[in-house]
């Protein structure tokens, strides 16, 4: 997400990958409450979090696209949206993959969350209107998880959702967009790994 952020916004960066399975000290020592990632790391200090950071950008970097509305109201609404969005994808999503009993409605709450987003889209080319902004920076790298969603719950989001599917192929024609999300296999690989080391026997 931070590299596509990045990206729109023409920041020159360095960027480090994690492995989840053992994450390095540099980003248990940048932040070693949550261990999570992203974390941007500017002047020798973290920014943790991802809404927190791209706000932060916005600040810093103000003369260059931003991802925020300038409006104090429109703003706070452009958080709200992806941070609702974004635990509703991530949290269905999972279970979809890991969950047996519940799958079903893991797959109609996911499904649910985005028809609710396609009501967002309407006609629009982006969310953000004729750019991209907050909520597709922030939504994009879900659709790398779509083929590992729909390959462990057997079903096919364009079926649904095909504004969804459409805004995707989209916005995947953006340099920013196209060179920074993660392989659909990797992905699917790492969810099958991801299983094996947590199945519980």
């Amino acid at each position: 997400m931070l590299r596509i952020a990045m990206e729109e916004k023409g920041i020159d960066y360095e960027s480090k990958q994690e492995d989840f399975f053992d994450k390095s000290r540099l980003l248990l020592e940048m932040n070693p409450i949550h261990k999570k990632v992203p974390v941007l790391v500017h002047n020798g200090r973290p920014i943790c979090e991802l809404l927190i950071i791209l706000q932060y950008m916005d600040e810093v970097w103000d003369h260059k696209a931003p991802l925020l509305p300038s409006d104090p109201y429109q703003q706070s609404q452009a958080g709200f949206r992806p941070n609702y969005s974004d635990k509703k994808i991530y949290e269905t999503g999972r279970r979809i993959c890991t969950a047996k009993q519940d799958q079903e409605e893991a797959k109609k709450q996911f499904i649910g969350c985005l028809e609710t987003l396609e009501g967002e889209l309407g006609n629009k080319f982006y969310f953000g209107g004729e750019s991209s902004r907050l909520v597709d920076v922030v939504l994009l790298p879900y659709t790398s998880w779509f083929y590992t969603y729909e390959t462990f719950g057997n079903f096919k989001i364009e079926e649904k959702c095909p504004k969804i599917i459409a805004w995707a192929n989209r916005c995947k024609e953006r340099k920013s967009v196209s060179k920074n999300l993660a392989d659909l296999q990797k992905i699917y690989d790492f969810m099958l790994q991801y299983q094996r080391r947590t199945r519980v026997v």
